[in-house]
């Protein structure tokens, strides 16, 4: 039993990681009806931010502070959310008319573009990297069973992110309209809503939890590299769809 209740920690800490980057995909397709691939590998992009973050970061706060280690995870967001907004502005918004199929294909390629080019020696390297250490280094032993420090940071930060979520969905006018767009385009777009905005800012947020699920995994496991986003990425899709993709 005790083995059994320290897997079930373990599990529920890598599958709230999960949860961070499978709410990207189900926004993208409740909003767009289409899956974004690209996806994971904005969660590697958004680990390699944090990896070069920390040491700029160390310079302004003592290291391995938990004030700095919440810096680097929101300015790892906010360069995520950036570059999903730019993705979507340069492959996607383009072929928003054309068939579904194309835009697949296309996030297929965008995932493949940036996968190859951050193993090129010039950008990040194939081989992995070690990740820095953010916060101090803590454990707790309860009836013999063991709760890391950074287990405890995934726990709460997913269940804040998840708060804040649901409170922009369902309480800002922003997250109002993307229901709307979400329901029924036309009529959200016959009725003022900025239908590129909205998608815009959907990219963006789901891009924003993806930086903030690749921060948390690479505190747990340490080492990043290029690929890592591959098959992180597709087991976050297999949640989205067992949650039901599409719906928050």
């Amino acid at each position: 039993m005790t083995e059994f209740l320290q897997q079930l920690i373990n599990g529920l800490a890598l599958g709230a990681i999960y949860a961070l980057i499978a709410l990207g995909y189900t926004m993208v397709y409740g909003v767009l009806r289409f899956i974004n691939f690209a996806h994971g590998d904005v969660f590697m992009l958004g680990a390699f931010a944090g990896y070069f973050l920390s040491p700029l970061v160390n310079k302004l706060l003592p290291a391995q502070s938990y004030l700095g280690g919440a810096l680097v995870l929101v300015l790892a967001m906010a360069i995520c959310a950036l570059i999903g907004v730019v993705i979507e502005y340069l492959a996607y918004r383009p072929l928003r008319s054309r068939p579904k199929l194309t835009v697949l294909i296309t996030a297929i390629g965008v995932s493949l573009f940036i996968e190859y080019t951050c193993q090129n020696a010039h950008v990040f390297g194939a081989a992995p990297h070690a990740f820095p250490k953010l916060i101090p280094y803590t454990t707790w032993n309860f009836a013999g069973l063991v709760l890391d420090g950074n287990q405890v940071i995934v726990f709460a930060t997913t269940a804040l992110l998840l708060v804040a979520l649901r409170f922009i969905v369902q309480k800002t006018r922003m997250g109002m309209a993307m229901r709307a767009v979400s329901f029924n385009e036309p009529a959200a777009a016959l009725m003022g809503v900025n239908i590129n905005s909205v998608i815009s800012f959907t990219f963006g947020l789901g891009s924003a939890l993806a930086g903030a699920g690749g921060i948390l995994f690479a505190m747990n496991y340490a080492s990043i590299d290029p690929l890592m986003g591959v098959q992180t990425g597709l087991k976050a899709f297999v949640a989205a769809v067992l949650g039901g993709i599409g719906n928050l």
